[in-house]
């Protein structure tokens, strides 16, 4: 305007100054709410940011984070995907994304994602380390299932018994261990152990029908009719 002044365009640049303005303001708020961990206000504000500036990749990075610390990690995924497709060369957000589908129990999609991340920089330490131990369980996991299929139960139990050495700190893996384990001793008509394995599954899982089901058949197998 200073150089072309204009009175049809002043009262556009001043609301745009304005706007400018008011959004800077809510940016150092954010900042301020997501360094005193405040992660609710953190995002309600990065709302009302992402609703004008939507392409900002490391608004949407700083918004995924406060998903991930109030345990919102679909959230947080949303936005990461976003992030990665607006930033060149983002290994970051690919990473973070396969750490979250890993901690959600979904090997085959942290894979997936950890793979993009080695595609853009096959030496970065982090994905290489996690795309080392997602690949191990997920071998483990396509095995026993495979086990399960061919009828082999005490190769699967053995292969499941593997998974959990191998993943021992994110617990959904022992569970889903488990709860294959409780299958696999049902169906070889080990019922006794069934049942204990399976009543562990469902003390941690008490609505898992697979884990109902199968402690059913293995009550079955010992009479015990009413239970």
């Amino acid at each position: 305007l200073k150089s072309n002044p204009s009175n049809n365009e002043e009262k556009e640049a001043q609301t745009q100054l304005t706007k400018s303005d008011e959004l800077q303001r809510l940016h150092s708020q954010a900042l301020s709410a997501y360094q005193q961990e405040d992660y609710e206000a953190a995002i309600s504000l990065l709302d009302e940011i992402l609703a004008v500036c939507v392409w900002d990749a490391e608004l949407r990075e700083l918004r995924a984070e406060c998903y991930i610390k109030e345990g919102e990690p679909s959230k947080a995924i949303s936005d990461l995907k976003a992030a990665a497709k607006l930033k060149n060369d983002n290994t970051e957000a690919f990473y973070k994304i396969s750490r979250i589908y890993y901690q959600l129990g979904d090997h085959e999609l942290s894979l997936s994602e950890v793979r993009e991340c080695l595609k853009l920089d096959q030496d970065h330490k982090q994905c290489f380390s996690l795309y080392k131990q997602v690949k191990k369980l997920n071998k483990q996991i396509e095995s026993a299932e495979e086990f399960i299929r061919e009828g082999r139960y005490e190769d699967a139990i053995n292969k499941y018994d593997s998974v959990m050495k191998t993943e021992p700190e994110v617990p959904v893996y022992a569970t889903r261990a488990k709860e294959r384990i409780c299958h696999c001793l049902s169906k070889n008509q080990q019922s006794t152990e069934a049942i204990k394995v399976c009543t562990e599954v469902l003390q941690l899982e008490p609505a898992n029908v697979n884990a109902l089901k199968d402690r059913a058949e293995a009550y079955l197998l010992e009479d015990l009719y009413e239970e």
